[in-house]
């Protein structure tokens, strides 16, 4: 399998254009794409259930997306998400989704997960509250 690189400039910069174009609208595209990612993502964390969100915090380092995560039941506590950008909402919208796919594989039920805080506004840390759909 191929991959491609992109950095936080560049994902920066798509983000600005989508705006530029969409508005907010966008974020919600951001987040299915990250719905979309995560399917691969949580197939191959599903190889170690035992360890799944060992497996999938490491995954999730490995492909250059955060620093570091603390999976809990019903929250995750990420550092250094490549999606940060200094804003005035949170923006971790492809990460959001990318969370949302992980848990709902595992759990195989719909869940929610929105962002409580995020970097981009200042926290030290984005943390993200999963919930039953």
């Amino acid at each position: 399998m191929r991959y491609v690189k992109l950095n936080q400039d560049d994902l920066r910069k798509v983000m600005e254009l989508y705006e530029g174009v969409m508005s907010h609208a966008c974020h919600g595209l951001f987040f299915k794409e990250g719905s979309v990612l995560g399917s691969e993502l949580a197939t191959e964390a599903l190889k170690d259930r035992a360890h799944y969100f060992e497996r999938a915090s490491q995954i999730l380092k490995e492909r250059g997306w955060i620093e570091g995560a603390t999976f809990k039941d019903g929250e995750v506590v990420v550092h250094g998400s490549i999606e940060v950008v200094s804003s005035d909402i949170p923006t971790c919208h492809r990460l959001r989704g990318i969370l949302r796919e992980f848990y709902e594989r595992f759990k195989g039920s719909r869940v929610k997960c929105t962002e409580e805080t995020c970097a981009s506004v200042g926290q030290t840390e984005c943390r993200f509250r999963i919930e039953d759909a």
